[in-house]
């Protein structure tokens, strides 16, 4: 369950989703619009031409928020990396010291051991 929930939500906030539907839905209505408003050809091109460039700004605006949005995330993403590599190194230390004292206490009692023996 946990699983579906993760992916549903990385789904819809996928960025990709977003700006794909923009540019669907603006060319369908660009289209629309000039396909059942009469007049001239030279009209109609110059408002293809406008409708264009107001499409590519809008991508573009799109795409340079996605970008911002991606790179922050991909930092978040190594940060959080980072803090948990640090942990897990934090984690090998403690127990290689715990182990470390087990076996100096181990090799100390061994010791004490092999005098009482030898005494």
């Amino acid at each position: 369950m946990n699983k579906f929930l993760r992916v549903q939500e990385t789904d819809t906030n996928y960025p990709g989703n977003f700006l794909t539907g923009l540019l669907i839905g603006s060319l369908a209505g660009a289209a629309a619009m000039l396909l059942f408003i009469p007049q001239s050809g030279k009209e109609t091109r110059k408002q293809i031409q406008h409708k264009f460039l107001e499409l590519r700004d809008q991508a573009a605006t799109t795409v340079e928020g996605t970008v911002a949005e991606v790179r922050t995330k991909a930092g978040q993403f190594t940060s959080e990396i980072n803090h948990k590599a640090k942990e897990i190194k934090q984690e090998g230390r403690d127990v290689l010291a715990e182990q470390l004292d087990r076996i100096s206490a181990s090799a100390e009692t061994g010791k004490k051991n092999i005098e009482r023996k030898h005494n």
